[in-house]
């Protein structure tokens, strides 16, 4: 934020600029006036905030599977050959969850237009509750594209369990994903980790996240990890060669990057194969790309980068980047009063670069963790306190310490829950007294709330850095 402006994260990949021009602070603070909550999701987010246990009951094992439990769940229509396919996962878990394990396909899968309560309500589940793995098992892997089970069910659903999607565009991978998993079940990933973060010049998002993110979060995590080889790749060096490098090579069982998410426009012949891929340092900066036309492809990794691959050995990858996991059908963030939401695709989609990377040919990630939309680079940085990196901290260190990677993302949902908390109650203020709150008060928590949200788990919310045979860290109480 600087000169009322609010400046946004993401380079457009059809002119080389920025995905959005900077927004006025001021007519941003309008548009957020009008943000309505279902009423419900806030009711369900307040309640989180003031339960100590509220993922599993208290006394309920989170990381084992026998007590917490493991479902899959696909929409009604899904082919029978995508669940064949997944076999090896479906046959592992079963053995794990027991008779916690169950699946909701078919007549019990999700119908079309289903939110997080009515489905809940059909399973017997209310929905402001902690998990009950006898009825709905606390790890839930969705199956299947947002066009068929949205976004928005994923965001709802995960408040309250371990929610992970795989939609993949054929039944090989599908069937690559699974056989993956399973293979990789009992083997500990290697305790290196590494973090990728280009600067590039004259870029303040880039300058943003390389300096008040990623530094810190290297220096933290190597002032706590002392068991593991922590290293960020210098900015300057963080090149696309050197990211292919790092996912192949072994050199990080858990990868974190961080920076522009490149975007195209609504019928663009690229926005499906390269919305999301990850700006590198190869990108020039704003002054030297402006009016060049497209950006170069080779400014960017994208799903054409992870099919050269000869392998890919990283377990779990967490980016933030606009459109780095998704992009929704339409706009989910604020916009006019009573108008609608600009669509921003002509269909939703899970981002291919994941896709790619966790149904490689030669063994995948196990985990993707990603943005939904746009990624705010004002989220990790207070007006009044400065950067605030301890929500990726407390999630990478939960990972490291061999918490499944759904559990791990507990850190995100209470943000989330808290956040949306606070901005309803300031809108509702607003509306009902006529408040003026402060714009910047405004927008910062709004920018927050949205961030929080939209990170979403792509692939098996159980999976882990520690293999099944390995000591994980419980306390017994689903925390």
């Amino acid at each position: 934020m600087d000169n009322g402006e609010l400046v946004f994260n993401g380079i457009d990949g059809s002119t080389g600029g920025y995905l959005h021009a900077p927004t006025s602070l001021s007519a941003l603070a309008e548009a957020i006036r009008g943000v309505q909550f279902q009423g419900d999701a806030v009711k369900d987010l307040q309640y989180h905030i003031k339960q100590p246990h509220f993922g599993v009951p208290y006394g309920v094992d989170a990381e084992d599977l026998s007590q917490s439990g493991w479902a899959l769940l696909a929409a009604e229509e899904a082919p029978g050959e995508v669940l064949t396919a997944l076999a090896p996962l479906r046959r592992l878990r079963s053995e794990q969850a027991g008779d916690r394990y169950r699946e909701f396909i078919r007549g019990d899968g999700y119908l079309r237009h289903e939110d997080k309560r009515a489905f809940l309500a059909r399973c017997g589940m209310g929905s402001a509750l902690p998990a009950n793995p006898e009825k709905v098992p606390y790890y839930v892997l969705l199956v299947g594209g947002p066009e068929s089970i949205p976004f928005s069910f994923q965001y709802q659903l995960d408040v309250q369990y371990a929610v992970g999607r795989i939609a993949f565009d054929t039944v090989e991978e599908y069937r690559r994903y699974a056989s993956a998993v399973a293979a990789a079940d009992a083997v500990d990933a290697p305790q290196t980790m590494r973090l990728f973060g280009p600067r590039n010049p004259a870029d303040r998002a880039t300058q943003l996240s390389a300096s008040k993110l990623v530094a810190p979060l290297e220096k933290s995590l190597r002032q706590h990890e002392h068991a593991w080889d922590i290293a960020a790749i210098p900015p300057e060096q963080s090149h696309k060669r050197a990211l292919a490098g790092i996912l192949s090579s072994g050199d990080a069982g858990l990868l974190f990057t961080a920076g522009h998410g490149v975007g195209f426009p609504r019928g663009h012949p690229r926005q499906r194969h390269a919305q999301g891929a990850l700006v590198c340092q190869d990108w020039p900066g704003p002054l030297r790309s402006a009016g060049e036309g497209e950006l170069a492809a080779s400014s960017y990794f994208a799903d054409a980068d992870a099919e050269k691959l000869p392998e890919v050995r990283t377990r779990i990858m967490m980016s933030f980047a606009c459109f780095g996991a998704g992009t929704p059908l339409q706009d989910d963030f604020a916009h006019i009063p009573g108008s609608a939401s600009a669509a921003v695709a002509d269909s939703p989609f899970v981002a291919r670069l994941p896709q790619r990377l966790l149904a490689h040919p030669n063994g995948g990630l196990l985990a993707f963790v990603g943005h939904v939309e746009r990624a705010w680079g004002c989220s990790f940085i207070s007006p009044n306190v400065g950067a605030q990196h301890d929500v990726f901290l407390s999630t990478l260190r939960a990972l490291m310490g061999g918490r499944r990677v759904g559990h791990a993302m507990d850190f995100f949902n209470d943000r989330y829950s808290a956040l949306t908390s606070e901005l309803h109650e300031l809108l509702d203020g607003v509306r009902r007294s006529g408040d003026n709150p402060d714009h910047l008060e405004m927008i910062q928590l709004w920018t927050e709330n949205n961030d929080a949200r939209s990170y979403i788990v792509l692939g098996d919310p159980a999976v882990r850095l520690c293999g099944s045979g390995s000591s994980s860290p419980s306390n017994g109480t689903g925390i």
